[in-house]
Parts: structure tokens; sequence; C-alpha cells
């Protein structure tokens, strides 16, 4: 999963970690995540894959004013849902052919709230509560939530559908999210990406050098890319900045991950200053 800090900004760098189980709701310990983020960063949208999605789950996020955006391989199984049944939508009528209880949405809505403030609050956790109101039978207040995340959820397959430059923006960040996947195998190096404490405790203290460790390199990255694009443009360059929004902070290839490091610092980057960027045409930094 990823996350966007403003829509069409997407966020490179970690911004929490816990362990979960592989369960097909990790979006809503994602949902914990966001909550229990301790960071400067607003994040304003989640996008996950299609195994992460449900009804209840667009509810949960649209009543924290996140915005839930899954990519969905299922989407021609999808419902489609209207709020007025005798609203006109034209070509779309016969798709929209569910109608959302809203009288039931209405009549819960003040414990709908409650559910609100008590995940903004920390009292219960999004992931432990669609565990209690989510087992079948549903009762009225599932029926509801689910029954309010059905608008969200519609929007968003119609956006999916309608808006070309929303498509590209769910695509990119989850490339963009495979991307660190692939950094956090190589830095976890013989290991292979497990995590070998055998309690959760355990687990989550390696998370964090983890973190740590991906963000360092994220900044790394991102700062002398800068410098990079500068340089070129100083230089005469065209850099254009369609070019320049594609551009990953999440290459390593350049990164030594393995062996001894020296942390002997030139007397420039002690007083705060930058390493020169290295020229790709010296054999000796090759």
């Amino acid at each position: 999963m990823s996350i966007c800090a403003k829509p069409g900004h997407p966020q490179f760098s970690g911004f929490h970690g816990i362990v979960v189980p592989g369960t097909l709701r990790d979006s809503l310990y994602a949902l914990d995540g966001l909550l229990e983020q301790n960071t400067s960063l607003k994040p304003q949208r989640l996008i996950s894959d299609t195994g992460a999605s449900s009804e209840m789950v667009f509810g949960l996020f649209r009543l924290l004013s996140y915005q839930f955006s899954p990519l969905l391989a299922d989407i021609a199984e999808r419902r489609y849902w209207r709020m007025d049944r005798g609203a006109d939508y034209g070509k779309l009528n016969a798709l929209a052919a569910h109608r959302i209880d809203t009288r039931l949405i209405a009549a819960h809505w003040d414990d709908l709230l409650r559910i609100a403030g008590s995940l903004v609050t920390g009292t219960v956790k999004a992931s432990e509560l669609l565990k209690v109101i989510g087992v079948k039978p549903k009762g009225s207040l599932a029926r509801a939530l689910e029954a309010f995340g059905r608008v969200p959820a519609t929007l968003h397959l119609l956006t999916y559908h309608d808006d070309p430059q929303y498509r590209r923006t769910i695509g990119t960040q989850r490339n963009m999210q495979e991307a660190r996947h692939s950094l956090v195998r190589a830095v976890f190096g013989g290991r292979r990406g497990e995590l070998r404490q055998p309690y959760r405790a355990g687990r989550e203290d390696q998370l964090g050098p983890l973190g740590l460790v991906l963000n360092a390199i994220t900044l790394w990255n991102s700062r002398y890319l800068g410098l990079a694009v500068e340089h070129l443009r100083a230089q005469g360059c065209e850099v254009r900045d369609e070019d320049v929004e594609r551009l990953s902070p999440l290459r390593f290839e350049h990164i030594h991950l393995e062996g001894r490091y020296a942390f002997t610092l030139a007397e420039a980057v002690k007083q705060g200053g930058l390493r020169p960027l290295r020229d790709p045409d010296d054999v000796l930094h090759e």
C-alpha cells in the first residue's frame, strides 16, 4: 500500500511500521497506521490492491476524511449504487440498479460518528472494530456502515472509469510501492525480507531500524537527484518537468549494502556541505 500526502503528490518515505497478519483486509491495518503515526505528514489518500477493499473499508476511510483508492482487478464484478431510485443517469441507469438505504444510514448516523471519534482518539483500532461488527449475521450498525461506504465506493468506480489521470495516479503509486518492496528486500540482505523474531514486539523492533534505513536512502537519493537536476539545467541541458516527475528515489544500485563501511567524512561534509556529484564518465567510480 502507499499513501499520498496530497492527491498527485506521492509519498516515498515510510510513515509507520506495524506487524500484521496476512489477511485480505490489511487496509484496516494501514488505517491503524495512518491514525497512529506521529510524523508531520498529513496523508489524504491511501492506494491499495483489490484484496484490501470492501464497502465497509470505504465507509471507515470516508468517515475519517481519507480517500481510499484501491486498484481493482475485479472491477467488472463491482456494483454501482444510487441514492435516488427515480434519478435519471442516462446510459448509467441500467448500471446503477441498486439503491443505497439512506434511512438506515440516517438512523445510525450518530453511532457512525461515535465510531469515527473512537478511532481518532485511539479508543479502538479499525482492525479490531471490523472484527467485531463485521461478523455474520451483520447487525444494523454494520449494515449502516456498509451502506454509507457504498457512496465513496461508487464514486471511486465512476472516477476510475472517467478520469485517465486518476487511473495513472493509482498505477504509479502501486508501481512505486513495488519499488519500495524491492528496496526492502535488498536492505534485508540474507534474511530475504523475513522477520525472524518470535514475538510481535521483537518484530516491530526490527521494523524500526529497517524503516530508518529505508527513509535515509530515500532522503539521500532525493537530495542528490535534486542537485543533479539543478546541475544539468545550469549546464544548459533541457530537463523537462514531466521527466523529473518520473524520477524515483528508491533506486539502490549505486549504494553498497554489504561489506564494511567507512564513516570518514570530508571537512566540507562535516560542516554541513554536500558531496560533489559523481561524473558518470569517471571510471574510478564504477
